[in-house]
């Protein structure tokens, strides 16, 4: 028992490490890049945008900052301004998609995935849901009436006080990860040697066979569904080395993922809004297995294109 213990610790540990390489310094980065004129430049950039979403021009202020920070950012900013319950659905739903990009999509980079696929899928997804909301509902025309939202702390003024609170940001954001990916792994080790591992994946089956993905990935979706994008990216690295999860059932996963993870944490954050959320929940999940089923069905079609081809040019 000691020993699997200690093997969980150390996967822990190492997973940390690998994904605090890239954690750190974007956090950081992002939150330096808040306190200079990139932000506000973004925001006029897709300002214009925003009416083919039916969105009000102010709206470009809590999207971009969802994207380049995170949810709590954009609620912060949204908060701010005066939207309709429409409008503040259909930027919840587009955030529920797409938020804290630059990190999430590195680390997705650190699993194996390419970047333009993390990042074109969530902004795709976000763009039609906000379309498809706007063009197929009339309603919601009143004003928001906005629950109970913590408000910030002052900004930090100077040099000094914005460096700090960047590396604090950055720092707690590694502490974090930390105290969800060890706890993870170690728990994660005891079910592959006492042989839980394999009956997860069988209960998971039903569920991973619609989305074309083998049940050897069911932690990773658990993990994803449950802790979010960003930490459940250290389940799959671990998966990828223990359970042999293959690059295909990989992307698979990262691509639900990307349009359906941390369903408690991501759903609940929005009922101090006001909006209906449980619509919210539902619309990220059938999109979400939608989407993977769809294309693991052409990744399916390609492959016995491929075979089919190497046959005939074999005989």
């Amino acid at each position: 028992m000691g020993a699997i213990l200690v093997r969980g610790l150390k996967q822990g540990i190492n997973v940390t490490w690998t994904l605090s390489k890239v954690i750190f310094p974007i956090t950081l980065l992002i939150s330096l890049l808040q306190f200079t004129p990139v932000l506000p430049w973004l925001i006029n950039l897709v300002r214009p945008l925003m009416g083919l979403f039916g969105l009000s021009g102010e709206a470009a202020v809590p999207l971009v900052l969802g994207n380049s920070l995170n949810l709590y950012a954009a609620i912060g900013a949204l908060v701010s301004f005066e939207f309709t319950v429409k409008e503040v659905f259909i930027m919840a739903v587009m955030l529920s998609f797409s938020h804290n990009l630059f990190v999430e999509s590195s680390v997705a980079i650190k699993v194996g995935l390419r970047w333009p696929i993390v990042i074109g899928v969530r902004l795709l997804l976000a763009s039609l849901s906000a379309i498809i909301i706007q063009l197929s509902w009339s309603g919601g025309q009143e004003v928001a009436q906005y629950g109970f939202v913590p408000t910030n702390a002052n900004a930090p003024e100077g040099i000094v006080e914005i460096g700090l609170e960047a590396i604090t940001k950055a720092s707690t954001s590694i502490i974090q990860l930390m105290m969800i990916v060890i706890p993870l792994m170690i728990i994660m080790q005891f079910f592959r040697d006492l042989g839980w591992m394999s009956k997860i994946s069988q209960a998971f089956s039903p569920f991973t066979k619609i989305l074309g993905i083998k049940p050897n990935a069911s932690m990773t979706l658990v993990a994803g569904l449950s802790i979010g994008l960003a930490f459940g990216a250290g389940v799959m690295v671990q998966a990828v080395k223990e359970d042999g999860v293959a690059k295909k059932d990989m992307y698979l996963s990262f691509i639900f993922l990307v349009a359906c993870h941390a369903v408690i944490e991501d759903t609940l954050i929005f009922i101090p809004l006001g909006i209906p959320v449980w619509p919210l929940l539902i619309i990220r999940l059938v999109t979400a297995i939608c989407l993977t089923a769809c294309i693991a069905f052409f990744w399916r079609q390609s492959e016995y294109k491929e075979r089919k081809e190497s046959i005939r040019y074999e005989n």
